[in-house]
């Protein structure tokens, strides 16, 4: 099991920095009982010049703040603040390349109704790229991404990460490394942990928001694009239509840019080293780690 803090780790909790074996929550809150909370994943990057820096950490505190008033959560914090302690737990743990993990959750409440207060975390560990670096073997779920006229799907809720663990685990307990989810009317939404994209005959598709979280990672694979000149449409479609592409793969900030290879064992037409999905992975490592990309050196 992978341990992500040790006696000595130290997190930030309420605007004090504490040693994690020693903080503590209430276990009467309603966090805890109705996975009332929201949280962000954060990647921080070494940089040539030795300094740490976050991947668009304003984009990612301004979402988790957005989240929190989108299912009436108090947000009583200054963002500016939140990413300076940010920076100090990251020193103070002597990390190198961090996953940065920020929780508003709730106090004590047994009733239904929304929080009238809350609470912050931020905790931080080394973390890999979270799907790891291979292809990966996607089967189409049997769990669909909830209704959004149930729930507020762009808001990055705690609770509905259950959907997300029944998903991959079911993938993982019949042999696949991921699932992918389809929406209520069958169409492809995303993985459990990530927002997909494929490619045909030299254009990007991926799907609309309206039954995704429209991730960071996503927004900026549609930067890279129109950066790049890659043509990009979002619209819906099915696994039929996918199992025709060219090639296809996953971003999220924890999986970062991740090749799939296969959709219910079906292999995509193209070998991933020769799609534009090579170049848009080469071309976010550029960006995170602040270097200059150039596309004529991805097909040399």
């Amino acid at each position: 099991m992978y341990s992500y803090y040790n006696e000595n780790t130290i997190l930030y909790l309420d605007g004090a920095y504490l040693k994690a074996s020693e903080a503590n929550i209430d276990l009467y809150g309603q966090s805890l009982h109705y996975g009332y909370a929201v949280f962000e994943g954060i990647r921080a990057y070494k940089l040539a010049d030795g300094t740490m820096k976050m991947f668009k950490a304003k984009e990612h505190f301004d979402r988790l703040k957005r989240s929190c008033e989108l299912i009436h959560i108090p947000y009583n914090f200054d963002n500016e603040e939140l990413i300076k302690a940010t920076y100090k737990i990251i020193e103070d743990n002597g990390l190198t390349e961090a996953y940065i993990r920020p929780l508003v959750f709730c106090p004590p409440n047994m009733t239904l109704k929304g929080a009238h207060e809350s609470r912050i975390l931020i905790c931080a560990w080394d973390w890999g790229a979270y799907l790891g670096d291979k292809q990966l073997r996607l089967m189409t779920s049997s769990y669909q991404r909830p209704n959004p006229k149930a729930f507020k799907i762009e808001s990055k809720s705690a609770g509905l990460y259950v959907n997300s663990i029944l998903a991959s685990q079911e993938a993982k307990e019949k042999g696949f490394d991921e699932a992918l989810l389809l929406d209520i009317n069958g169409f492809v939404a995303e993985g459990p942990g990530a927002n997909l994209f494929f490619e045909k005959e030299g254009t990007i598709y991926t799907p609309p928001p309206g039954n995704i979280l429209p991730g960071i990672t996503r927004a900026t694979v549609i930067e890279i694009c129109q950066e790049l000149g890659i043509p990009l449409v979002e619209k819906l479609f099915t696994t039929d239509e996918l199992k025709q592409a060219d090639g296809a793969f996953f971003c999220g900030t924890a999986a970062e840019i991740v090749a799939i290879g296969s959709l219910d064992d079906q292999p995509f037409a193209k070998p991933f080293a020769d799609t534009l999905g090579k170049v848009i992975q080469a071309a976010y490592k550029a960006k995170v780690f602040e270097k200059e990309f150039k596309r004529e050196a991805q097909l040399a």
